[in-house]
C-alpha cells in the first residue's frame, strides 16, 4: 500500500491488519459502480477474533469502542484488498452498519460504534464521516462484541 491514505495511516501510527477470511459462503467485498460492499467484519487481532464477550457483562464500552476500532481497520483491509489502486480511491465513507454483542438493558450501542466512525474520521477527514446505524444483538459470531459492514464511494 503506497499513496496519500497509506501516509496518513503511517503519520496515525495505523497498520492495517490483514483481511480475515470469510466465516461462510460469501466474500469479504463487493465492488459494483463506484460502490464497494463490506461483508460483516469483527476485531481481529493476531489472526484470532479479540474482544469477545457481551457488553457491559464482560467487557466496557471502552473496551467496545477499541473492538470497533479494530473492526474499522478490518474493513479497510478488506476494501484495499477489493479495489484495484486500494484506498486512496475512496472518495466517502457513506455507511455503517453496526451490531453490538449486549445485555438486553444495555443502550450505549452508538457510543461503542463510535469507535470505527472516529478512527474513518480521522483516516478520511470530512469523506470519513458517514450514516451509521447501530444496534443491539444477543449474539454475533465467534462471541465477538461488535460487527460492522461498511459502504464506501470510489472513484
Amino acid at each position: 500500500m503506497s499513496g496519500r491514505i497509506a501516509q496518513r495511516l503511517k503519520s496515525l501510527g495505523i497498520t492495517l491488519p490483514p483481511p480475515f477470511p470469510p466465516g461462510g459462503s460469501y466474500v469479504g467485498a463487493v465492488v459494483t459502480g463506484k460502490l464497494v460492499y463490506v461483508a460483516g467484519q469483527g476485531p481481529i487481532l493476531d489472526g484470532k477474533p479479540a474482544y469477545v464477550g457481551k457488553l457491559v457483562r464482560e467487557l466496557t464500552v471502552e473496551s467496545g469502542q477499541k473492538a470497533a476500532r479494530q473492526t474499522a481497520l478490518q474493513i479497510l483491509a478488506e476494501v484495499e484488498q477489493a479495489v484495484p489502486g486500494g484506498l486512496d480511491r475512496v472518495t466517502r465513507v457513506v455507511r455503517l452498519f453496526g451490531l453490538v454483542n449486549c445485555t438486553p438493558d444495555f443502550v450505549q450501542q452508538a457510543q461503542v460504534l463510535n469507535g470505527a466512525s472516529d478512527v474513518l474520521a480521522e483516516i478520511f477527514g470530512e469523506a470519513g464521516k458517514h450514516a451509521r446505524v447501530a444496534v443491539g444483538a444477543e449474539t454475533l459470531p465467534f462471541g465477538i462484541s461488535v460487527e460492522i459492514d461498511g459502504i464506501f464511494e470510489i472513484q
